[in-house]
């Protein structure tokens, strides 16, 4: 008898201390950072050290609502550390799960014992998908219990609409990188497209907050359309958060399309 979604069960087996090195280096940033809010936040030193520098820079960089615990939280962490992190996870996790299967030899041995390539494509972009969830949801666990020790003042709600925001926004790069992958058979194109989604749409959002004659450029950042209203202040905007998960669910299932009607290498 057949074994229930093998290559998800030999991923997530294969990966599990991965995911816990990944899972420190997240709690690592969070107890780091967080914890430090009341230091800076409580008599106006922080406000003063954003205050004295450039405005275009703060602003593209996220700094400007720092003064307040969501926006401390949603600058350090969810804009931008947990960003970077999720975001190597997720092209790393994204280009080994097709293309680094078959530059190894795997992914040709596995659909020799029975595994059909829609399938494989499939579950590999589940396994992805369920260790960017863990580590949504383990970083939004440890900003709820922050967030009255630090006295951030988040309504946990926002936690959870900022974890999805995040959790969506890094997928979008893993599902791109396994599209990549099942295209063209070759990790480094789709390690480069992977990134490539995250450091652009990072970019866009960073340039058009320097003039008007530009924020067109926003367009084009799904960074932007899950951070242009800062998820832990006001609440997801719901329509951005559609637009990502959309764009990343359709990319993992144009996957496993491009992997059926291509020969592999």
């Amino acid at each position: 008898m057949p074994s229930i979604l093998p290559v998800f069960r030999r991923s997530i087996q294969e990966s599990w201390r991965g995911l816990i090195g990944w899972s420190i280096g997240v709690a690592a940033v969070l107890l780091l950072y967080l914890p430090l809010f009341p230091t800076f936040g409580a008599d106006g030193q922080l406000q003063n050290i954003i205050d004295a520098l450039p405005k275009q820079l703060v602003e593209t960089i996220g700094y400007d609502q720092i003064s307040t615990g969501a926006g401390y939280a949603q600058s350090t962490f969810y804009g931008l550390l947990g960003f970077l992190l999720l975001t190597i996870a997720s092209v790393l996790w994204g280009s080994a799960a097709i293309a680094g299967a078959e530059e190894s030899g795997r992914l040709e041995l596995d659909l020799a014992h029975g595994i059909g390539r829609m399938q494989y494509a499939a579950e590999a972009a589940l396994s992805v998908l369920v260790r960017l969830l863990w580590l949504g949801a383990f970083a939004g666990a440890i900003v709820w219990g922050l967030n009255g020790p630090a006295g951030l003042g988040i309504d946990p709600v926002h936690i959870v609409g900022a974890s999805a925001a995040l959790v969506g926004l890094t997928f979008l790069s893993a599902s791109a990188a396994l599209l990549a992958g099942a295209l063209t058979g070759r990790k480094a194109w789709a390690s480069g497209v992977g990134a490539g989604i995250a450091v652009l749409g990072y970019v866009f959002q960073a340039v058009a907050k320097q003039s008007k004659n530009i924020e067109w450029l926003n367009v084009f950042s799904p960074y932007n359309w899950v951070y242009h209203q800062p998820p832990l202040l006001g609440g997801v905007d719901l329509g951005g958060l559609a637009l990502v998960w959309g764009f990343a669910l359709a990319c993992a299932a144009a996957s496993a399309l491009a992997l059926r009607g291509r020969d592999l290498a």
